[in-house]
């Protein structure tokens, strides 16, 4: 059974960082990609937002909304995959949720979301 505890978020002034961390267990950490979504206020979907493969290349892909602001990465040896976010914009509030891929970093996800961590942007 996927399980997945976020965590990392908060509040913080636009222009600043935080960054996520997402903590993983029921399922082979290292034979996933895994990515991050976020879920806006008053929004029901979540959107995509990085994900990033399994292999040593540690290949990525990001949202263009977050293109050179966000970083994602892993350590496969903790089962984390974190989310360094910098230069964050009001338009960033959300939660933000993890979760495994299947297919690659444009796969699918699967299992059950996570309770999510609360990022809110003040401007």
């Amino acid at each position: 059974q996927v399980q997945l505890v976020e965590s990392g978020g908060g509040l913080v002034q636009a222009g600043g960082s935080l960054r996520l961390s997402c903590a993983a267990a029921g399922f082979t950490f290292n034979n996933y990609a895994m990515g991050w979504f976020r879920q806006a206020p008053g929004l029901e979907e979540r959107d995509f937002v990085a994900a990033i493969g399994w292999t040593l290349a540690r290949i990525t892909r990001y949202a263009d909304s977050v293109k050179g602001r966000f970083t994602i990465s892993r350590d496969n040896a903790k089962n984390t995959v974190y989310l360094q976010m910098n230069s964050l914009k009001p338009e960033d509030t959300a939660v933000y949720y993890c979760a495994p891929l299947r297919g690659g970093i444009q796969g699918t996800t699967f299992g059950s979301w996570g309770q999510g961590t609360q990022v809110t942007v003040s401007s």
